[in-house]
């Protein structure tokens, strides 16, 4: 449960997973990387009706992952790549702070139990 988030980046990061959850708009975001790719061109390559694809690179645009440009009547998808960084900073994060538990870990492990008075003195400071 998310508490407070002044920065509504909780809510941005969501957009971008949730885009990404998809293999139909993974695979889009993939080939957008390569180059710009109008809509149409996309939807041949899907089982589904161009409508249908439209919907997922409007996903991908609502999260910043990809941008449409129009050129004539063509709708063009070039992937943002800040996007993809942003998307690979919210996982760094995670991670770090997996990676600094598992540490935690490791070191009880290896150190052996504590006087549960030490325990409890850390607990006090942390404030958990």
């Amino acid at each position: 449960m998310v508490v407070f988030d002044v920065t509504g980046e909780n809510e941005h990061v969501d957009r971008l997973f949730h885009a990404l959850s998809d293999a139909t708009r993974r695979d889009i975001l993939h080939r957008s990387v390569e180059g710009r790719l109008s809509v149409s061109r996309l939807a041949e390559d899907y089982p589904m009706s161009f409508a249908a694809v439209q919907k997922h690179v409007a996903v991908l645009e609502r999260a910043g992952l990809v941008v449409k440009e129009r050129r004539g009547r063509e709708q063009l998808v070039r992937t943002e790549p800040d996007a993809l960084h942003r998307a690979r900073a919210a996982l760094d994060r995670i991670e770090g702070l997996w990676r600094g538990r598992v540490d935690r870990m490791t070191l009880l492990i290896t150190e052996g139990p504590r006087d549960p008075g030490e325990v409890e003195d850390e607990t006090e400071a942390s404030g958990t």
